[in-house]
């Protein structure tokens, strides 16, 4: 089964790194992703610029609205994901505890959820 680890931390704590911890702090992600794929269990993952890069887009009453920035103010912000291939919960938690910036944030998992298959043309749920 797919689960995905939303990697989360508060900005400030990288901000304030030097250039040293945060190259070191990057290898151990590299060396991490290295041992999930070497055991199977990494599909895929990608880390993210900061929120400041970030544009949110909503679509209400058909009008599309766009502001800068994400779009809930909150103490840890996403940073990245990766997506898992584990047997259970329990193995992507696990999984999920090893991935380094764990110890400055936290690691969101959910299971991954497929999309039913396209409808052909006049056929409803």
């Amino acid at each position: 089964m797919k689960y995905v680890a939303l990697v989360y931390y508060q900005e400030q704590i990288i901000n304030a790194m030097s250039e040293q911890e945060w190259y070191d702090l990057n290898q151990e992600c590299i060396a991490g992703v290295e041992r999930l794929s070497a055991s199977g269990n990494y599909l895929t993952g990608q880390p993210l610029q900061p929120t400041e890069t970030a544009t949110t887009v909503r679509v209400r009453d058909g009008e599309t609205l766009i502001s800068d920035g994400p779009f809930a103010e909150t103490k840890e912000q996403l940073a990245g994901f990766y997506l898992l291939e584990a047997r259970d919960l329990n193995e992507a938690l696990q999984l999920a505890s090893r991935i380094p910036p764990a110890r400055l944030g936290s690691i969101e998992v959910r299971p991954a959820r497929e999309l039913p298959p396209k409808a052909n043309a006049g056929e409803t749920a």
